[in-house]
């Protein structure tokens, strides 16, 4: 692993890292801020996945994370959108192929040659952050849009690698949006019932869910219709899962509205890492 940059921030340090990953058979970039306690010892974790058309720089300069993780004693961690480098397929438009890889592992040509981002995320990242000192027991998820999509969905796969999760105006319900369909079928093929295991909404209605949920979503959303998120709450309630979906009046799917609510995330997160 290797250290592009390195800043002060906060009593703690913001960094940029790169990596080879076998998943994604290339280099891949990560930021971590880590608080000023992990001089002394490793800190919990909290994971950001970003949404189309971001890198791993977005949140890192936007969110305004970094403060309420430095409050809290625990790093927060921003990986990137998807692999990339010259003989990385990519495709058309801003919702499909590179910053768009919907944090799955895809199964068709020409995607699935590097687009193994479920096992990016849950493993060759984890392996890279041994490197740091995080104590990778107590890790919990979040994100926004597709990140959020991501975020849900990886949490209610592997339950056993996170405490929390928690979404921004995540797409709750990919195999029934035009943010999903189109790229469920270019990535896994045409068989629908594989696309569940891909659908936050799908997965909490079959396999229920023990984790604590936290999700944000703007009443004023330019991209409301194609998120869901009233599926996913359903889904929750009739499964019976614990889940706190909050719907916020004049908010849109901008990184205004991730800053003002990326307090609450953060402590709620905290809650569960320091349980």
């Amino acid at each position: 692993m290797d250290t592009t940059s390195q800043y002060r921030s906060f009593g703690g340090t913001q960094s940029v890292h790169t990596h080879h990953s076998k998943a994604t058979g290339c280099e891949m970039t990560f930021a971590v801020f880590l608080p000023e306690e992990a001089q002394n010892g490793p800190v919990p974790v909290l994971i950001y996945l970003s949404g189309l058309t971001c890198t791993h720089e977005n949140a890192m300069t936007k969110a305004g994370a970094q403060q309420w993780c430095a409050e809290q004693g625990i790093a927060i961690v921003f990986p990137d959108t998807s692999p990339r480098g010259d003989d990385v397929a990519d495709a058309d438009g801003f919702d499909m192929g590179l910053a768009a890889s919907f944090y799955v592992d895809t199964t068709q040509e020409p995607w699935a040659a590097n687009y193994q981002m479920e096992t990016y995320i849950t493993k060759d990242l984890m392996e890279a952050l041994k490197e740091l000192p995080l104590d990778l027991d107590r890790v919990s998820i979040t994100g926004h849009s597709m990140g959020g999509h991501g975020a849900l969905t990886l949490a209610l796969k592997h339950p056993d690698l996170y405490r929390s999760v928690s979404a921004f105006s995540p797409i709750c319900h990919p195999t029934e949006s035009e943010w999903g369909q189109r790229q469920f079928e270019g990535y896994l093929g045409k068989d629908r019932e594989t696309w569940n295991a891909h659908d936050a909404t799908c997965l909490v209605r079959d396999r229920g869910s023990d984790l604590k949920i936290l999700v944000d979503q703007g009443l004023d959303d330019q991209f409301y219709d194609k998120l869901n998120t009233a599926d996913f709450a359903a889904a929750c309630a009739e499964a019976k899962v614990e889940a706190t979906v909050r719907l916020q009046k004049g908010y849109d799917h901008s990184y205004y509205f991730i800053a003002t609510f990326m307090e609450d995330h953060v402590a709620f997160h905290a809650e569960a890492l320091y349980a």
